[in-house]
């Protein structure tokens, strides 16, 4: 049986229970990044608010799920202790939109612009991503088959 779990906003979600479905929601300058392993059939999924917990290390250390550069790798270290290998992960993800159209913070690059730079000094290659834009994005993890799909105004596709 399905069950839908969604990620909130500063939120990580992992599972290995046949039938999870993780999910998040309005990721305009967030970043989701959806991790999964298919030979330990577990996966996770993240919804970062910010790039950098330097900005504020209080509340990286209450909650690093806030940032990319402090959220993505605990992500990746409990799913590590799942039984997920860094050689068989399959790491996706989206967002980093500029949703308010100026030049002001640039939220959305910059977390797209810290993960990429995350991944690449781990090691890790991002199989797929799409960012950027103006529009938000929902991001869904099928935790039986690592199907990620991208949902932008009613309409969904395979990323």
């Amino acid at each position: 049986m399905q069950q839908v779990i969604v990620v909130n906003i500063s939120d990580m979600k992992v599972s290995r229970k046949h039938g999870d479905v993780l999910t998040t929601y309005s990721l305009g300058s967030c970043v989701g990044v959806a991790a999964w392993d298919p030979k330990a059939l577990v996966g996770g999924l993240i919804h970062c608010l910010l790039p950098l917990s330097t900005s504020s290390p209080e509340r990286a250390r209450e909650n690093p799920y806030m940032f990319v550069n402090t959220g993505v790798g605990t992500m990746l270290k409990t799913l590590f202790r799942m039984g997920a290998t860094r050689e068989t992960v399959v790491i996706k993800a989206a967002g980093g939109a500029n949703m308010r159209g100026d030049d002001l913070f640039h939220t959305g690059a910059r977390n797209t612009e810290v993960l990429r730079e995350l991944l690449t000094r781990h090691g890790f290659t991002l199989a797929a991503g799409e960012f950027g834009g103006s529009i938000p994005r929902g991001l869904t993890l099928c935790t039986d088959t690592g199907r990620v799909t991208v949902k932008t105004f009613g309409k969904e596709h395979d990323l």
